[in-house]
């Protein structure tokens, strides 16, 4: 049975009280309170650091067994090495999630491609292949020429599917990904600041279709200030786990 995953890009966020969190609740508490109303995180600070192996195991301590993390990858591999010669950089990386991973808590990785970075199937192909086949992993393409007919359909999803790399579906308030299947599972990022009901009805719909054809669903909100993005992700998980009656989303 597939399985979906909701969260937001973070957690750390005192502005969230007291609509998410509870006024008086401590912030070394944030991520319990946290993890009994949502399933899943994505985490960016690994972005800019490597995550240290107590941290990870606070978070292993502090959260259910069904929780996932999902890690964005380091700059050095997707800014730095921008994916080419980075075995050594990919391999110090994933030795710092091993105890996620043995705990059955690791998510998808998520590999942001800088905006400057144009489309380039070779690199794309050998880096994918240096990814273990164990290793779910999300690439987020911010480059137009990643996108552009034939190439996204006859090369950039062939190379993903090739290797059963999810394309990251993410959209912000001036563009968006094309919501295209690649792998066994699916990514969203959804990085509007605000959603109608009406859009979130369309979000829960397409989500459906992917847990009714099997595939596991990742799907995060922005992290802001507000939290909005947390409320929307409790209705979505909510709307998403009733498939067989209907939900109410939060208006």
């Amino acid at each position: 049975m597939a399985h979906l995953y909701v969260g937001t890009s973070g957690w750390a966020y005192p502005t969230w009280r007291p609509d998410f969190y509870p006024e008086k609740l401590a912030q070394k508490k944030f991520l319990n309170f946290y993890a009994s109303k949502l399933n899943a995180v994505e985490v960016n600070y690994t972005f800019r650091q490597l995550v240290k192996e107590t941290t990870v195991q606070n978070w292993i301590a502090e959260t259910p067994k069904h929780f996932r993390f999902s890690i964005k990858a380091h700059q050095s591999l997707t800014h730095i090495k921008r994916l080419k010669g980075a075995e050594e950089s990919l391999a110090r990386f994933l030795a710092t999630l091993k105890a996620l991973a043995r705990a059955g808590r690791l998510g998808p990785l998520l590999f942001q491609l800088p905006p400057n970075f144009k489309a380039d199937q070779a690199v794309l192909s050998a880096f994918l292949k240096r990814l273990p086949r164990s290793v779910r992993a999300a690439f987020e393409f911010r480059h137009e020429s990643w996108f552009a007919d034939p190439t996204f359909t006859d090369a950039t999803c062939d190379t993903l599917r090739e290797h059963n790399i999810a394309l990251c579906v993410a959209e912000t308030e001036d563009r968006g990904t094309p919501d295209v299947v690649t792998a066994d599972y699916a990514y969203y990022r959804y990085r509007k600041s605000t959603y109608t009901a009406q859009e979130r009805k369309t979000i829960v719909a397409r989500i459906r279709e992917n847990l009714a054809a099997g595939r596991d669903v990742f799907a995060y909100f922005k992290h802001e200030e507000t939290p909005e993005g947390a409320l929307y992700a409790v209705d979505l998980l909510r709307a998403g786990e009733a498939r067989t009656q209907k939900a109410t989303l939060r208006r």
